[in-house]
């Protein structure tokens, strides 16, 4: 079986990448990889005003520069891993990265700039018209990334109803389970 020597695990700051880091943290110890996290900052980002004094209606702002967002998107980044602070002590080497694009093009980019052997994962689950029409983050990478992408769901509950329509159509069912 092929070892993984660098892991990948993109982030977005919610609690959802939270668990993949976790688990890229505890796969990275298990097999002595190196464990690269990332995160990227949208260009969208750099539209984003400032001024000096209160923001006001009409007020003149500039917009960010590109060395500022990387500055403040690594300053949020270290405000994320601070609670996992002790699943990063287990992997042999970990490192953190902040880039600035398009999401999924750039976790392709620094997974094949790095030789990534496996990207980890974990999406949000949205339905609506953006993911029916673009897909998700998840989606994209899988298929643009030139390793494979490890996708952890998160645990769903079970429906309530579950188990209550098959008797509904097959009353055979029922009655042959109740006689075993």
């Amino acid at each position: 079986m092929k070892r993984f020597n660098k892991i990948l695990v993109p982030t977005d700051l919610s609690e959802h990448s939270r668990r993949a880091l976790s688990y890229g943290c505890w796969l990275a110890a298990e097999e002595n990889a190196a464990l690269i996290i990332l995160h990227v900052a949208s260009e969208l980002d750099t539209w984003q005003f400032y001024t000096d004094d209160l923001p006001l209606p009409g007020a003149s702002g500039k917009p960010w520069t590109a060395d500022r967002v990387l500055a403040e998107k690594s300053l949020d980044l270290n405000r994320f891993l601070e609670p996992s602070m002790y699943d990063l002590k287990k992997p042999a080497h970990a490192t953190k990265r902040v880039a600035l694009g398009p999401v999924p093009r750039q976790i392709a980019v620094v997974a094949r700039e790095n030789n990534a052997d496996l990207i980890v994962m974990s999406p949000r689950h949205r339905r609506g018209m953006r993911h029916m029409l673009f897909g998700s983050i998840t989606d994209t990478v899988t298929r643009t990334s030139p390793c494979p992408v490890l996708s952890l769901a998160p645990v769903q509950p079970s429906a309530p109803w579950r188990g209550e329509l098959a008797p509904l159509f097959f009353p055979w069912a029922r009655r042959r389970t109740q006689s075993i």
